[in-house]
């Protein structure tokens, strides 16, 4: 099960939810790679690594054809690895024009190794860009990540357009595992509305649980860890630790 988790707005949380996801499923016993497909690289770094001593990256996948075993690097956990990127992957967008087939490079290759993982999660960047259309090629399904504030809908529309042009003309089998509510705050009326909107907006694709604003979620990178391992008792841990089994009652 390839797991693309994508929304073109920025500061969303979705390297967060990449990030603790990831950790999540695998304390759950689930073989998991995560793979970094922003340039900014936040999902390679929360997860401990210095990307100025990265050996390999998903740019050199992408651009320089290396075999996807030399890219994928242990996390230091269990039953989690990494395809982990640099800065170096914000030229791939360039360079990817003129490939041939450009759309399904990264589909290409991750099947030599798509039978290794149970999960296999994609940190998208924030744009609908071709990393973007890669990871959507070759995923099964979509999280969503919205923040509960006031222009949580902004964007969507166009972000729910590309997905139904991918499924048309590129992967007809990908489809909408759930919008994720993050940064919420029951304490405000504003979060309340926001959220009820996107529950009407998704129609039912909208994950039960929501992600609430939590100092303690924008800690954990800068340990290099997840937030399930920072901080596991927090209200962000104990969010995303549900968020996990949610998605694998979903997927059983």
């Amino acid at each position: 099960m390839v797991i693309a988790i994508c929304n073109q707005k920025g500061g969303v949380g979705k390297t967060t939810t990449a990030i603790s996801l990831a950790v999540s499923l695998a304390k759950e016993g689930q073989r998991v790679l995560i793979i970094d497909l922003d340039p900014q690289g936040n999902a390679t770094s929360g997860l401990g690594f210095d990307k100025s001593e990265l050996r390999a990256t998903s740019y050199d996948l992408l651009i320089n054809e290396l075999p996807i075993r030399d890219c994928i690097v242990d996390s230091g956990r269990e039953n989690l690895d990494v395809l982990p990127t640099n800065i170096n992957l914000a030229g791939a967008e360039l360079e990817l024009v003129s490939a041939v087939s450009r759309e399904t490079i990264l589909k290409r290759s991750l099947a030599p190794v798509q039978k290794d993982y149970d999960i296999i999660l994609i940190d998208c960047p924030p744009s609908l860009g071709l990393l973007t259309i890669n990871a959507l090629t070759v995923s099964d399904s979509l999280i969503i990540p919205v923040q509960a504030e006031y222009y949580a809908l902004e964007g969507l529309s166009q972000l729910l357009d590309t997905v139904s042009k991918v499924k048309k003309i590129l992967n007809p089998d990908i489809e909408i595992l759930g919008a994720l509510i993050t940064m919420y705050d029951r304490r405000t009326n504003l979060a309340t509305e926001v959220a009820s909107e996107l529950r009407n907006f998704f129609q039912g694709k909208c994950f039960e649980t929501t992600i609430p604003r939590n100092v303690r979620i924008s800690e954990a990178p800068s340990h290099g860890q997840a937030i399930v391992e920072y901080e596991p008792y927090s209200r962000g841990g104990v969010a995303y630790k549900s968020l996990a089994k949610e998605i694998l009652n979903k997927l059983a």
